[in-house]
C-alpha cells in the first residue's frame, strides 16, 4: 500500500467519525468497559478467596489474635498508664484472662457432667412417652414397627462402624489442628499486645510515602472501631446469656448454666448466633419438660433477641461500628463458606474494621469523618440515601450544549 492509499484511508476514517470505535454504539462500548472491569474485580475476589482458604491455618489464628487484642489492649494500656512496664502488663493480662476462661470452662464442664445423668433419665422417659404416643395415639403404630425401626438404626450404626472409626481419627486430627492454632494465636497475641502499633507501622512501610500517613491513620481508626465492637459484643453476649440462662433456671430446665454458656459463645456471631444456640435450649426443654415449657423458652429467646436488636446494640455500639443488617448477613455467610464457624465469628469484626478504615481513606478530613461516625444523633440517619440528581445531557441529545460543557473540562 502506497502513501496515497494510506492518506485516503485516513481521510475515510476521519469522515466516518474520527476513530474506528465511533462506529460502535455507545451502549455497547460502555457495557464492554463495565464488563471487563467487573471481570477483573471478580477475578481479584476469587484470588483473594483462594488465598484465604489455602492459608486459613495461618490467617484464622492471626484474626483471632487481632480480635483478642482488641479486647485486651485497653487493659494493657491502662496498666502501663499506672506505671507497670508494658511487658509485665501483657503478662498479667494474659495470665488473668487465661485463668478466668479456664475457670469458667471448668465450672461449666463440671455442671454438665453432674447434670448429664439426670438429663439422660429424662430423655429416656421422654422416649418412652413418645413410643407410647406412637402406639396409643392417632397414628396407631404397632410395637413391632417401632422395634423394627430401632433395630434398623442399630444395624445402620454397626454397618457404618468403619466410617465412624475413621471419623474418630479425623476428629483427633482436628483436635491437633485446634491445639496448634491455639498456640499460634497465643504467640501472635503476645506480640500484638506488646507492640501492635510498631508492627502496623512496619507493615505500612510498603505503602508509598505520600499515602503512608493516611493509611496508618485509617488502620488506627479501624482498630479503634474494632475495640468498640468487641466491648459491645461482650456486653451483649453477657446480657443474652444472663437473660436466657435465668429463664431456663426459673423453668427448671436441666443444664441451664452450660446452655447459657453456649448462648454467650454463640452471641459473638451477630443476629443468628445466639438464636441458634438458644434453639438447643428449646430442644432440651422440649425433651425434658414438655411442649409448653419449650414454647415458653422460645418466647424468652425471642424476647431477648428483640431486646438485643432494639436496645442493647443501638445503645452499646457506636455509629463507627454499626453496620447495615444486609452487610452483616452477607459477611457472616461469606465467612462461614470460606472458614466455617470461625469465619462467621471473624467476618463481622473484619467488616467493621474495614468500614471505618475505608471511610477514613476516602474522606478529605479523616479525623472529622471519624468524629462524625461517633455521633449518636437519632436525627442523623445511620444509612443515608439520597435520590439521584438529574443526569447530565448526553452528546446525542438534541438539547446538548457543548459550549456549556467545555467550561467544566480540565485544561
Amino acid at each position: 500500500m502506497n502513501a496515497n492509499e494510506q492518506r485516503s484511508d485516513t481521510a475515510a476514517v476521519t469522515q466516518g467519525g474520527g476513530h474506528p470505535s465511533a462506529s460502535v454504539h455507545p451502549v455497547v462500548r460502555v457495557a464492554a468497559e463495565w464488563t471487563w472491569r467487573l471481570l477483573v474485580i471478580f477475578a481479584g475476589l476469587l484470588t483473594l478467596g483462594y488465598i484465604v482458604t489455602r492459608l486459613d491455618t495461618v490467617l484464622i489464628p492471626v484474626g483471632l489474635a487481632l480480635l483478642s487484642s482488641a479486647l485486651l489492649v485497653p487493659l494493657v494500656d491502662w496498666l502501663q498508664g499506672k506505671g507497670v512496664p508494658r511487658s509485665a502488663a501483657v503478662l498479667v493480662v494474659l495470665i488473668g484472662s487465661i485463668g478466668i476462661v479456664a475457670g469458667i470452662m471448668t465450672f461449666v464442664v463440671e455442671q454438665f457432667i453432674e447434670g448429664l445423668p439426670g438429663l439422660t433419665e429424662q430423655f429416656e422417659a421422654s422416649v418412652t412417652q413418645i413410643q407410647g404416643w406412637l402406639t396409643d395415639g392417632p397414628l396407631h403404630f404397632s410395637e413391632d414397627q417401632i422395634r423394627q425401626a430401632g433395630d434398623s438404626v442399630v444395624k445402620s450404626i454397626q454397618d457404618n462402624r468403619q466410617q465412624l472409626t475413621s471419623g474418630a481419627l479425623t476428629t483427633a486430627t482436628v483436635v491437633g489442628e485446634i491445639f496448634t492454632g491455639a498456640l499460634l494465636t497465643l504467640f501472635t497475641l503476645i506480640f500484638f499486645l506488646y507492640g501492635g502499633s510498631q508492627i502496623w507501622e512496619f507493615v505500612t512501610r510498603l505503602v508509598p510515602t505520600a499515602s503512608r500517613r493516611r493509611v496508618r491513620l485509617a488502620g488506627s481508626q479501624g482498630f479503634g472501631s474494632l475495640i468498640g465492637y468487641v466491648r459491645a459484643t461482650v456486653a451483649v453476649a453477657a446480657a443474652d446469656a444472663i437473660g436466657i440462662g435465668a429463664g431456663l433456671a426459673i423453668l427448671g430446665v436441666p443444664l441451664a448454666l452450660p446452655l447459657a454458656s453456649l448462648v454467650f459463645i454463640g452471641a459473638f456471631i451477630p443476629i443468628v448466633g445466639a438464636f441458634l444456640t438458644g434453639f438447643l435450649a428449646v430442644l432440651v426443654a422440649l425433651v425434658t419438660k414438655g411442649f409448653l415449657t419449650a414454647l415458653i423458652v422460645l418466647g424468652i429467646i425471642i424476647g431477648v433477641m428483640q431486646l438485643e436488636a432494639h436496645v442493647l446494640q443501638p445503645l452499646l455500639l457506636g455509629r463507627a461500628v454499626r453496620l447495615h443488617p444486609l452487610a452483616v448477613v452477607l459477611a457472616i455467610t461469606t465467612g462461614i463458606v470460606l472458614a466455617g464457624i470461625v469465619g462467621g465469628l471473624l467476618a463481622v469484626p473484619i467488616v467493621a474494621l474495614l468500614n471505618t478504615a475505608v471511610r477514613s481513606l476516602m474522606s478529605a478530613d479523616p479525623d472529622a469523618t471519624y468524629d462524625a461516625l461517633e455521633v449518636d444523633d437519632p436525627a442523623v440517619p445511620l444509612y443515608p440515601a439520597e435520590a439521584d440528581g438529574p443526569h447530565p445531557p448526553h452528546p446525542s441529545d438534541p438539547h446538548f450544549d457543548d459550549t456549556a460543557q467545555t467550561h467544566d473540562r480540565p485544561e
